[in-house]
């Protein structure tokens, strides 16, 4: 018996930012940083480290998977029966970096968690477009 491919779906989003890399670097993994753009959380730059990100709507927990400094950084995100997992990517620019988010394990079921992660991370990159602005 073939078992049917369970097809899951992913949010993208990328953005052309006129900073280097180490700065936008910062921005995500520094929990007082991460809190004025993202949540409130625990997070540390380490592999393996559980963590949460807390908002008025509730929590999420995660648990950093990979990261490579200045380039890269991936961390399960489970919410709501949502077991997902968000993937950052810098890559550098002639203007300053290209960073790419992908949050990938929407099942088709999930159709209200997939569309309200899409309008938040909408969010979320307007949010830190505005903490790097401000910060040196």
């Amino acid at each position: 018996m073939n078992q049917p491919a369970t097809e899951t779906l992913s949010v993208v989003v990328e953005r052309e930012l006129a900073h280097p890399p180490e700065k936008i670097w910062r921005a995500l993994t520094q929990p007082h940083l991460i809190e004025e753009w993202l949540m409130k959380n625990d997070f540390k730059p380490v592999a393996g480290h559980s963590f949460n990100l807390r908002a008025d709507w509730g929590a999420v927990d995660c648990q950093v998977r990979a990261i490579e400094p200045n380039k890269t950084l991936s961390y399960t995100w489970g919410a709501h029966g949502l077991e997902s997992v968000v993937t950052w990517t810098l890559t550098p620019s002639g203007t300053g970096t290209h960073l790419r988010m992908e949050q990938s394990g929407f099942r088709p079921d999930q159709k209200q968690a997939y569309h309200g992660a899409r309008h938040g991370w909408q969010q979320f990159f307007g949010n830190l477009e505005q903490v790097l602005a401000r910060t040196e």
